[in-house]
């Protein structure tokens, strides 16, 4: 059977671990040369290494999304190397202590619009005129079902969120005519090392145990449970998928019901 993604070069950022660590796996099992990047470099070297043992072509760079002159730097080694970027996985982000809005500091709100936010638009802002020379190309944005709804004690990682839904149709709009796909993914609790810790602060505030609060925290989700990291994984690789080509301009939550309610 064919591979979706055979020699297409597919860029993911926050690869080290996640969504970001399985996109990178997942992605290369259906053929894709890789360009993948994080602040953490010591896991993405693991990451990257492991995959190259496999055979897999890869480019990896230690990169802070929120800086412009990392992002440009990194875009254009991939470039450099594959000739374009055909997919982007804009899946860099991180979250903030769980409290109410008042206990957050100005410097929260900066940290949470510089790499949530900035560092969508400026990967973007790389990655669309490489698509444009080719006539086609698919981006997604890794949003949160916190960028659709509101989430309490989580207001500056939902702001952030919410402008990564607003940016991504509007890429989508400008860039429909040209071949150029844009969608945002909005997820709800995951097992991820990002939600783990979310579960560490709950219990800890609570007096639960790290299992109770995930008890807890699958509570609120209408069928009962958070969702394993592959199942969204899957959902981006049917996203930017070249037979889902009619699709473009979309939030899609991935919440197990949490938006429908």
């Amino acid at each position: 059977m064919d591979k979706r993604y055979q020699d297409k070069v597919v860029m993911i950022t926050g690869a080290a671990s996640g969504f970001g660590a399985l996109a990178a796996e997942m992605f290369a099992a259906e053929g894709a040369k890789l360009g993948l990047s994080d602040v953490n470099g010591a896991q993405l070297a693991e990451v990257a290494d492991a995959l190259r043992a496999k055979g897999v072509e890869v480019v990896s760079d230690v990169v802070d999304v929120s800086d412009e002159a990392q992002v440009a730097a990194h875009v254009g080694r991939i470039a450099e190397t594959f000739g374009t970027v055909n997919v982007g996985i804009n899946n860099a982000g991180i979250g903030h202590d769980v409290k109410p809005l008042q206990f957050l500091s100005t410097d929260d709100f900066d940290l949470m619009m510089n790499v949530n936010a900035k560092g969508v638009f400026l990967c973007m802002k790389y990655q669309i005129p490489l698509m444009q020379q080719h006539g086609s190309g698919a981006i997604l944005n890794v949003a949160s079902a916190a960028g659709l709804v509101g989430s309490g004690h989580l207001s500056l990682y939902a702001a952030a969120k919410h402008a990564v839904v607003g940016i991504t149709k509007a890429a989508a709009d400008e860039n429909a005519k040209r071949g150029i796909r844009v969608n945002t993914l909005c997820p709800s609790f995951s097992a991820t090392p990002m939600v783990d810790e979310m579960a560490v602060q709950v219990g800890g505030k609570a007096g639960l145990s790290r299992e109770q609060a995930f008890t807890h925290i699958a509570s609120r989700v209408p069928m009962g449970r958070v969702s394993a990291p592959e199942e969204v994984v899957q959902a981006m690789l049917w996203i930017c998928a070249p037979e889902n080509s009619f699709m473009t301009g979309q939030a899609i939550a991935i919440d197990g019901g949490l938006t429908a309610v």
